[in-house]
């Protein structure tokens, strides 16, 4: 970088554990984009399996949240791009039924695919679904949009970008827009380890692509693990769970040459293995039920 600067943060895409702790204890930056959530068969690199809002990364894998000062990492770990969570149950681009995993904010697979009014629509409940729902339950909310946003002017809707920034000022007039490095050393000031994480969201399917109507789904996410529900909301009793991924089990980075990054718990959204089909609350074992209810007691009813 030269001449002594130092960013307050990097963008990188999926950046490993041991590059992360190299970052922060040899080049003193502490933020980095280090995560793409839910990534899976998109480009060159499968990275599936993390929590979406800003946690510390393990030394044990990148996606999986540190679970005490013995494999703790200083370096405060962000997404990318934040996507619509029902598109993103999704594997990759499905071109045939007009899916895309990574449909939300970003603008090629919301902007460039659907156009510029329905691509305008979903990015706006995309945002919503944080700056409404979200910041009712978590008290705080943010949407990230990284560095696609330069490819805007060459998939022709610049203007989109400039009616997205205005529907968010005329909608959340206290918004901020602040860099990554600014965010995440602004969240380290408040959080200084993953212990008091809690995150919730729920959000019910737009209609476009991916997102279906009448589906909704609430996401859980904390240090021990991440649970994700999905159900019809006009039909009671159809909950199920779709993900449980526990962080608080061992976990290991691949040695070799491989795409496959992903962190997959018991069950996985993507469906991608026998193992996940969605299961009801009650059929988890009764030890990962109770850790699920110490971390939200909300879930007993």
């Amino acid at each position: 970088m030269g001449g002594g600067f130092r960013p307050k943060s990097v963008i990188a895409g999926f950046l490993a554990a041991a590059n992360q702790k190299y970052l922060a204890e040899k080049e003193g930056i502490r933020v980095c984009q280090g995560n793409i959530w839910s990534q899976y068969a998109v480009d060159n690199q499968d990275g599936e399996g993390s929590i979406c809002y800003p946690y510390y990364p393990s030394t044990e894998h990148f996606c999986k949240p540190a679970q005490s000062a013995g494999d703790f990492i200083d370096c405060v770990n962000l997404d990318g791009w934040t996507c619509d969570f029902l598109a993103a149950r999704r594997q990759g681009q499905d071109w045939a039924a007009s899916q895309r995993s990574r449909m939300g904010v970003g603008p090629i697979e919301t902007i460039e695919w659907f156009g510029p009014e329905v691509g305008l629509a979903q990015i706006v409940e995309t945002t919503a679904a944080h700056f409404d729902a979200g910041f009712t339950l978590n008290g705080w909310a943010w949407v990230t949009n990284s560095w696609e946003i330069s490819l805007v002017p060459q998939i022709g809707h610049l203007e989109v970008l400039t009616r997205w920034t205005k529907r968010i000022r005329e909608r959340w007039p206290s918004a901020e827009c602040l860099t990554l490095g600014d965010f995440g050393s602004a969240f380290r000031a408040q959080y200084p380890n993953n212990e008091n994480l809690r995150y919730r969201f729920v959000q019910r399917g737009t209609g476009i692509g991916g997102s279906e109507v009448p589906l909704e789904i609430r996401w859980f996410m904390c240090r021990e693990f991440r649970l994700a529900l999905l159900r019809s909301w006009r039909e009671p009793g159809t909950e199920r769970v779709i993900d449980f991924t526990r962080y608080d089990l061992p976990a290991r980075e691949p040695k070799d040459m491989t795409r496959r990054w992903s962190l997959m718990g018991r069950i996985n959204q993507k469906r991608t293995r026998p193992q996940d089909a969605p299961v009801r609350f009650d059929a988890l074992p009764p030890d990962e039920r109770a850790l699920i209810l110490k971390r939200f007691p909300e879930l007993k009813t």
